[in-house]
Parts: structure tokens; sequence; C-alpha cells
């Protein structure tokens, strides 16, 4: 038989162990980790199993013992369906993690290039349907624009030009500006 205040100290551990076991899971099933916490968990279910064994004569140690154990079997449960979930690829944040993981660029000199067309054409759309007008076909605007190239060549020379969709009396616009050097 051991002590209160031994029994105290291990009960405090216990929960604070808990509590680290907690977290790691945790971690883990956001992918932060990359592995299971097994080791620390078979520890803490070490420790509980102990205590659950033990005879505790002091009925608020014994209510305290209790609730841990209680409270630890909830957490094993939940893990054990989280970890069955990863396994049959049907755990959101897993899956949307390794989603978001494949559909980012490997590095950055890898990075894809984004069309300005296709940015240009997007905000172009965006106006008009603020504007509750008829959103023109992605062909019409670059046609409109590869038509409009002699002008802005003559307009700004060599220089490069932004292209800027702009909204002037309830109609969108694009305008052409020098870009900064």
């Amino acid at each position: 038989m051991t002590s209160r205040a031994q029994l105290t100290a291990e009960l405090n551990q216990i929960e604070q162990d808990m509590k680290s076991l907690e977290i790691a899971y945790e971690q883990y099933f956001m992918g932060v980790e990359k592995r299971e916490p097994y080791q620390l968990r078979q520890k803490v279910t070490k420790q509980v199993r102990h205590l659950v064994n033990c005879y505790i004569p002091q009925v608020d140690l014994r209510f305290r013992v209790q609730g841990i154990t209680s409270r630890f079997n909830s957490y094993a449960g939940h893990w054990d369906r989280t970890l069955r979930l990863i396994d049959e690829g049907k755990y959101e944040r897993h899956t949307s993690r390794i989603k978001r993981a494949e559909t980012r660029p490997q590095s950055k000199r890898e990075a894809p290039v984004q069309d300005p067309m296709g940015i240009l054409y997007d905000k172009l759309a965006k106006a008009h349907r603020d504007c509750g007008m008829k959103v023109p076909s992605k062909e019409q605007v670059t046609q409109f624009i590869a038509k409009q190239q002699k002008i802005i060549r003559e307009k700004f020379g060599e220089r490069n030009v932004d292209f800027v969709v702009v909204t002037e009396n309830n109609k969108p616009k694009i305008k052409v500006r020098a870009k900064n050097k």
C-alpha cells in the first residue's frame, strides 16, 4: 500500500502524461508528427492499469483514479477510431493535408507560372458579374487585346505594360498602364 502523498504524486504524473499524450496524438493526426506516439501510449496504459489494480482506501483518490481511467479509455477509443479512419483514407484533416501537399509546388523554383491573361480574364469576369452584365468569353477578351497590341505599342513603345480592370460608370473596362521598373 502506498501513502496518500505518493499516490497523489503518481496521479498528478499520470494526468500530466495523459495531457502530453493527447497533444502528441493531435499533432500526429494533423500531420505535424510523422509517427504515432505509441511508446508514450504504452507507458500511460501501463500506469493506468497499475492504478486500477491497486487497493486505494481513500474515497477521494479512488474517485480520481476512476475519472482518470474513464478519461483515458475515452481518449483511447477516440484515437483508435481516428487511426482506423486514417487507415481507410476517410479522415478529413489527414486527407485534406495530403491533397494540399499534392497540389503544392515542390519548391520555389518549380512554382507554376501564372497565366497573366487568365488572371486578367478572372478580374474582368468578376467586374462584369458585379455590374450585373453578361461575362464575355475568354477568347473574346484575348482577341480584343490582340487587336489592341498595335495601338498599345504606338502609345507605350517597348516599355512593359500592365492590364488593369477598372469600372467606370458601372461598366468594366481594361486599362493599359506602363509598368514601373
